[in-house]
Formats: structure tokens, sequence, C-alpha cells
């Protein structure tokens, strides 16, 4: 088991996955790792959809996105065949929603990295949950009433390895 900072420390985005399928403990202490995230006022109002990579719905979601996008043929879809997503929504009337999903993506993206998986956190699908096929997306995907999209974390075996990206701490940091 890595500490917090290693495995920060360790973690990329993910973009090659095995078709192996997570355990349900996996599955699970991901889900728990998003649902102990902390929110605002501890309100609690970010939802969890875990969706199998083989799910129809996400092939629809592809294409509206592509369409959206202007794309005609990606070389792989949105969540790299990743064997699981999942997708986080949050109350429409709560103004911390996006950003509280936002934490909770990070820590399940730790946690995977934690049990050995990969991870990839998942934005460019936003428009095709705020465009013309929002409510029935919204809806296939079991959103809560009056939930919205947030993001999304795909989940799965690395098939390929990646170094974890530099920076420049000068440039983008400065102490006051």
């Amino acid at each position: 088991m890595a500490t917090a900072l290693e495995a920060i420390a360790k973690r990329s985005s993910t973009r090659s996955y095995t078709d192996e399928a997570l355990t349900e403990t996996e599955v699970k202490t991901i889900v728990t790792a998003g649902l102990m995230a902390p929110t605002a006022a501890n309100r609690q109002e970010v939802h969890f959809t875990v969706v199998k990579g083989d799910n129809p719905l996400l092939t629809e979601l592809e294409n509206e996105k592509n369409v959206l996008r202007g794309i005609t043929a990606p070389a792989h879809n949105f969540y790299y065949e990743a064997p699981l997503v999942i997708m986080l929504s949050a109350d429409k009337a709560n103004h911390w929603g996006s950003l509280d999903a936002g934490i909770a993506v990070e820590n399940m993206s730790l946690a995977a990295e934690d049990l050995g998986l990969g991870s990839l956190i998942i934005g460019c699908i936003y428009d095709a949950f705020r465009g013309d096929k929002r409510e029935y997306f919204e809806k296939a995907f079991g959103f809560p009433e009056g939930w919205q999209y947030e993001i999304a974390l795909a989940v799965g075996r690395k098939a390929a390895g990646k170094v974890p990206h530099t920076y420049d701490a000068e440039k983008l940091v400065n102490y006051l």
C-alpha cells in the first residue's frame, strides 16, 4: 500500500487498458473512496453511476460527443476501452457540485492507483451531457432528478505504462 504522496507522485492518466474486468472488491473500494470525499457543508450531493465498458450507452455518448465536436473517426473512444466508467453527477442547484465531484474523482483515481489500476479523469463528454440529448443521457445513466453530469473516471488494468507529467514549480507557484 502506497502512502498518499507516493500514489499522487506515481499516478498518471492511463490511455491503454487490458480487457480484464475489475473485481467487485476493487469497484467497491474505488467508489467508497469517492463517497468518502468531503463535500460543501457535508451535503453529499454527488451521485456515482458505475457503468461497464461494454454498455451500449457509452457508445451512444461517444457518438454524440463526436457529432458535437465534428470528429469522424477517433482512434479511441472517450474512455480508451477501459472496462469500467464511473459517472459523477451533482445536484444542479448545488453551487459547489462540480468542485465536490472533482474532489471525489481525484480520491477515486488515487484509490485506483493504490490498487495497482490505471485511471483516466474524463471531462470531454461534458458537451454531450449539456447538448440536445442532455435529458435523455441523464435519465439513461440514472442520474437523480435535477442532477447533471460533472466528471467521469475510466478505470482498468494498465496495458501500457506512462511516466507522470513534469511541472515547473517556479513558474506555477508563488509564495506570499
